[in-house]
């Protein structure tokens, strides 16, 4: 994978296989994915063998405190392996107005979605997938959309009955999408309680969603939020308040329906960007960033700006466009994918594995080490108790996870062959 970090882990478990030390981290790294690739090999010594054991000659004193150095010949046992963490899998969901005002928007988006959006992303490296909420058909003479290839199966000329369902890149979830109820389709599509007009996912699109991936959703329409479905009701009434409230509504009906694929309050595991008829930027193609306030100008003949869609962008960092843009698509869906490639960069922590029976890791000898462009001079990132304690070149320790401080995280993210060696200390279990 072009994107891919490399990470050396340099774990100190008595007895214990890499294969399980990579388990343990591949099981409790909530954010990432991590492929062992070392495997057990002869004795090395001083643990400088990759993928075997170190000697065992030394001393090693556990209570050394977070500034002693960490012998590797000291500890008890040394294993070495040699692990990738990838960039985050990513589900990408557009949600398209199928309303007789979008005829040309749909057709932008037909012209762009393969080649200015999903072969970008596609050629970063990323694991992506691409799931279309709307109706199937032509764009001219219903307000429909159809996919082409690459992304699908077909070339849309005709355009097939169903949509060209590509296994597992793309998907589309045939339903009509009005002007106003997008957010009540998403959450009623969701476990299929409104079906697919095709049979397609009778337990509804959830079934498209990998747990592990972010969740990217791409709104298109020049309208606002009202609407009723099976339990929900919102309305942005176009206004500020109106917008905050059915944002704040919907969000925790998303985090609801299943925290284990959008996150929860604390921590969302999506992101909402918006194309929508809110007033053009200047230039008219560069995006409305979270911080920047929610407007309730509207961009040319568009009935509605867009507030719930927006405060949703906020919300959760997405970037906002004029639909009245649809002409320069090509700038605006290169923007959204390089916001998905941005969104999906490995996060800075790793699980502390489960150290070998009748031992304790020691966390307060943790060190990590890390090497520029796996080859330049390593440097030492030193252990702080906490967060709010970072500085450069530091991480700290939370609920047995080791979590790079925000600078040290930077530049590792930032060095696409950055080796990292993390080494612990274990000591036997006392009675």
């Amino acid at each position: 994978m072009k994107s891919s970090q490399i990470f050396t882990f340099l774990a100190v478990l008595a007895g214990a296989a890499i294969a399980s030390a990579a388990g343990a981290c591949s099981a409790e790294n909530k954010n990432s994915q991590f492929d062992a690739q070392g495997s057990g090999g002869p004795s090395g010594t001083g643990g400088e063998g990759t993928g075997g054991t170190g000697g065992t000659g030394g001393n090693f004193n556990p209570t050394g405190g977070q500034d002693a150095g960490f012998d590797p010949d000291a500890a008890c046992v040394t294993q070495s392996s040699e692990a990738t963490f990838k960039q985050k899998s990513v589900d990408i969901i557009f949600i398209i107005d199928n309303s007789n005002s979008m005829s040309d928007d749909i057709i932008a988006v037909e012209n762009n979605i393969s080649t200015n959006f999903a072969s970008i992303i596609g050629g970063s490296g990323i694991d992506y997938r691409v799931i279309v909420i709307g109706e199937h058909g032509s764009a001219v003479d219903t307000d429909a959309i159809c996919i082409k290839s690459p992304l699908s199966t077909t070339t849309c000329n005709p355009i097939p009955p169903e949509p060209g369902q590509n296994p597992p890149i793309f998907y589309h979830y045939n339903i009509p999408i009005d002007s106003h109820n997008s957010l009540c389709q998403v959450l009623d599509t969701y476990d299929g309680k409104v079906p697919d007009l095709n049979g397609y996912a009778p337990n509804g699109w959830k079934e498209w969603l990998r747990t592990d991936a972010l969740k990217i959703f791409v709104e298109l329409t020049d309208d606002g939020v009202t609407c009723f479905g099976q339990g929900i009701s919102y309305n942005d009434g176009d206004a500020i308040q109106g917008g905050s409230n059915v944002a704040n509504k919907f969000d925790a009906d998303l985090l609801a329906k299943d925290p284990t694929q959008f996150g929860d309050a604390n921590k969302r595991n999506y992101i909402w960007h918006s194309i929508i008829g809110l007033k053009e930027n200047s230039p008219a193609t560069t995006p409305y960033l979270a911080a920047e306030p929610v407007l309730t100008e509207i961009c040319g003949s568009s009935p509605a700006p867009g507030t719930a869609y927006q405060f949703l962008s906020k919300t959760t960092g997405g970037l906002r466009f004029p639909i009245c843009q649809n002409a320069s698509f090509d700038v605006v869906f290169k923007e959204i994918a390089k916001g998905v490639i941005e969104g999906s960069k490995v996060e800075c922590e790793f699980a502390v594995p489960t150290p070998p029976e009748g031992q304790t890791l020691d966390l307060a000898t943790v060190q990590v080490e890390y090497t520029p462009e796996a080859m330049g001079m390593p440097q030492i990132f030193k252990q702080v108790k906490q967060y709010s304690d970072c500085v450069d070149n530091a991480f700290y320790i939370s609920n047995d996870v080791i979590k790079l401080c925000p600078t040290s995280c930077d530049a590792v993210q930032a060095d696409m062959k950055a080796k990292i060696a993390v080494l612990y200390g274990c000591k036997p279990d006392v009675d």
